[in-house]
């Protein structure tokens, strides 16, 4: 069963791909978005890794969070899942940040 990660505190400069390599170094990579603000296609400074296994999650924990990543130290823990929505404005969906975030 895949798992999705969170990763936070990147530099607006990381591209799905860089993600996608980084992660692959600790597994199969399913996908790796960077999440971007929808007018203006900037990087809000954290994304999504989904791994194949719990076990390559893990590893991409143990291996990158609290590790540099151009220059910044990324926070990488298991994404946790979507708040349900309530009435009312606002953005929001998507999966929230792990711990720390």
């Amino acid at each position: 069963m895949n798992k999705k990660l969170y990763v936070g505190n990147m530099v607006y400069e990381v591209t799905d791909d860089e993600l996608r390599t980084m992660f692959a170094q600790a597994g199969n990579v399913v996908s790796a978005v960077v999440i971007r603000f929808q007018d203006t296609g900037r990087s809000k400074g954290f994304g999504f890794v989904e791994m194949t296994t719990e076990e390559e999650a893990q590893k991409a924990i143990d291996m990158f969070n609290g590790q540099d990543m151009k220059g910044r130290k990324i926070v990488v823990s298991e994404a946790r899942p979507p708040r349900p929505r309530t009435g009312g404005g606002g953005g929001g969906g998507g999966y929230q940040g792990g711990e720390g975030a």
